[in-house]
């Protein structure tokens, strides 16, 4: 017996739910590539995504997912034989930097943890040894998916200028775009990249680069450069440039219709609106914590993230839990990726998310607990409903 019938709800850390309206905005005939419409579309949609990142610098959209926006800015700043350093908290900033080795880039990681985010007086002490400026840039994810840290990347912006150092910032923002503040030029970020599947509301196919002045001056010598990822053909008078070719038109539409909705709800309040439900499913972990076999995996309270929550399953089986949550219930929660696989559950709250979606998750996530005999405190999902009807007031 199973109580699934009905619609089946995705907390996985990507592609995440996508809103009706920006599936029927998908729902349309093509248009003529060459048209003023299509122009004046792609013009408005590299302003906002810029706007979204908080820059005046020039955007670039890619037909591609996040790992194809890691090599867009990886060509277009990188030279065969530059140095980079990646600063490590779990397994994307890591995997970008694989991705600059095997193009020939000499990469250094900044050890770091799983289970905390990176220190900014590390990258500091790092960069002040670098007396030669041997390092060209410093890569860092602003959430990881893998471990559900979030990075400071203030503090490490701050940390490189205290420095003295001039190696590019070069942000994944992959996890955190329009889920949290992203504020690249008051930050220091040169280069910074996402993608259209998770907080952007958008299924998966787009990926976003953003650079400001600094990083397309050093572009000019880069000598990784391809044509398909080069920001200088893309920023040509042509309209077919800026995506190397036939635009992805639908999912431009998509597009378009995710960024209205941010803005109609506002950047803050999304922002907040994320915060609110990140905190509500930390509630709930941590009181289903009390009976020792669930715990989260980062250390820290503040260094949780608000798209995520990685929680660890010790002695049980999170495969079975998941498998529970999916067959019986119709939600489908992340597993552990990584040194974390068969060790843990991640459970998101990113994107179009809201109350009842997370509150039925953790409802479910609770019922997997007690039907499957794993040791938890009871009263996790209430946690979750009394720390929401405190903060969202009549």
């Amino acid at each position: 017996m199973s109580v699934r019938a009905g619609r089946e709800f995705l907390a996985i850390p990507g592609p995440t739910t996508v809103p009706d309206e920006v599936l029927r905005a998908m729902h349309r005939p093509a248009m003529d590539i060459y048209s003023g419409p299509l122009l004046a579309l792609t013009d408005g949609l590299l302003r906002d995504v810029a706007r979204v990142f908080g820059t005046k610098g020039r955007a670039y959209i890619y037909i591609a997912n996040g790992h194809g926006a890691w090599e867009a800015t990886l060509t277009n700043v990188l030279s065969k034989g530059d140095k980079i350093l990646v600063l490590e908290s779990g397994r994307f900033a890591i995997g970008w930097g694989e991705n600059a080795r095997r193009m020939g880039v000499d990469v250094e990681v900044l050890k770091g943890s799983m289970r905390r985010a990176v220190r900014p007086d590390e990258v500091e002490a790092r960069l002040r040894a670098d007396k030669d400026g041997a390092i060209k840039a410093v890569l860092v994810a602003q959430i990881d998916t893998a471990s559900g840290v979030v990075n400071d990347i203030a503090a490490i912006g701050k940390a490189m200028r205290a420095a003295g150092h001039d190696a590019l910032l070069m942000v994944d923002a992959v996890a955190s775009l329009g889920c949290m503040p992203f504020e690249m030029d008051a930050w220091g970020v040169d280069v910074a990249m996402s993608g259209s599947q998770k907080g952007m509301m958008t299924p998966p196919g787009l990926g976003f680069v953003v650079a400001n002045d600094r990083a397309r001056e050093v572009h000019k010598k880069a000598g990784l450069r391809t044509p398909y990822w080069d920001w200088t053909d893309r920023e040509g008078e042509q309209h077919y440039q800026k995506y190397a070719g036939t635009p992805p038109e639908h999912l431009l539409f998509g597009l378009r219709q995710a960024l209205d909705l941010l803005f109609e709800e506002g950047l803050a309040n999304v922002h907040r609106r994320h915060r609110l439900l990140a905190e509500a499913v930390r509630r709930a972990v941590g009181v289903w914590a009390e009976g020792q076999a669930i715990g989260f995996n980062i250390v820290e309270p503040h260094e949780r993230s608000d798209s995520v929550t990685c929680v660890l399953v010790n002695g049980h089986d999170p495969e079975a839990l998941r498998a529970y949550c999916d067959k019986k219930c119709g939600v489908i929660v992340g597993h552990g990726i990584g040194e974390l696989s068969g060790k843990a559950i991640r459970i998101a709250h990113m994107g179009h998310v809201n109350a009842p979606m997370m509150l039925g998750t953790l409802g479910v996530v609770e019922m997997g607990l007690a039907a499957l005999g794993i040791p938890h405190g009871k009263g996790g999902a209430q946690a979750a409903i009394d720390w929401l009807g405190s903060e969202v007031k009549a």
